[in-house]
């Protein structure tokens, strides 16, 4: 985590958080009222892998990026691991794998249902894969990740209480008045209290597992947060432009 100062004339959409003893940032946008994209590669084709170069990829555009995080699982590569959408195009179709096994021995991709994160002209939503790929919402970003954490107000029914899988993860709720309300822990939590989190305390109805352990991070000037990856980078990630 490399600190950093922060840019007075920007806003801070992420504040400090605690739920049940764990404590979280949390960021809450209006995408009705904000430039939030979906990121993934540069202009040559190469995956961005951190927030310092997205931030500088901004910068060109004589804009600045205010917040980011990572958007979802991918691959050793840095591509995304399922359905991704930027601007319109579908550069990955998604993933509809099924895996016959035990919950414990599916990755959490595929703990289904797993699910789709999207911007569209009517704001933001979250839906089962299973759900996108029947309706089709017309959308300008989209990416999927998995398990779902809050479906329809509703817990994923394989989130144990209590789980000893513990470690840092990431995860965006779409929450009253449309708004996008994304989390990432500080420390280790469980499955079952990070979805809780999203349902009890944010009041998001709908909400979806973005990454955890070393596949989560934050890039928040103001929070002096600028996460790396130990995986060697990221693959997509989303980020809000000013």
């Amino acid at each position: 985590m490399t600190l950093l100062a922060a840019p007075a004339a920007l806003s801070d959409p992420c504040t400090k958080d605690r739920f049940e003893g764990a404590d979280y940032i949390v960021c809450t946008i209006d995408p009705a009222a904000s430039d939030l994209r979906l990121f993934w590669q540069d202009s040559a084709g190469a995956p961005y892998r951190n927030f310092a170069k997205l931030a500088d990829a901004v910068e060109t555009e004589g804009r600045t990026l205010s917040f980011a995080i990572n958007g979802g699982m991918y691959r050793t590569d840095f591509s995304p691991l399922g359905l991704f959408v930027q601007n319109g195009k579908e550069l990955r179709p998604a993933d509809t794998t099924t895996i016959d096994k035990p919950a414990g021995g599916v990755p959490n991709f595929y703990k289904k249902p797993n699910g789709v994160f999207f911007l569209g002209a009517a704001g933001a939503g979250i839906l089962t894969t299973d759900a996108f790929t029947r309706d089709r919402p017309s959308v300008r970003f989209a990416t999927q990740s998995g398990p779902m954490l809050v479906i329809g107000g509703a817990l994923h029914p394989a989130l144990i209480p209590g789980s000893t899988d513990r470690t840092r993860r990431s995860g965006v709720g779409v929450c009253e008045q449309g708004r996008v309300r994304f989390a990432i822990s500080e420390g280790n939590v469980n499955f079952h209290d990070f979805a809780r989190l999203f349902r009890d305390h944010l009041a998001c109805p709908n909400a979806l597992f973005l990454d955890g352990g070393n596949g989560a991070g934050i890039y928040a000037p103001a929070q002096q947060r600028n996460d790396m990856s130990w995986h060697g980078g990221y693959g997509p990630m989303l980020g809000l432009v000013e």
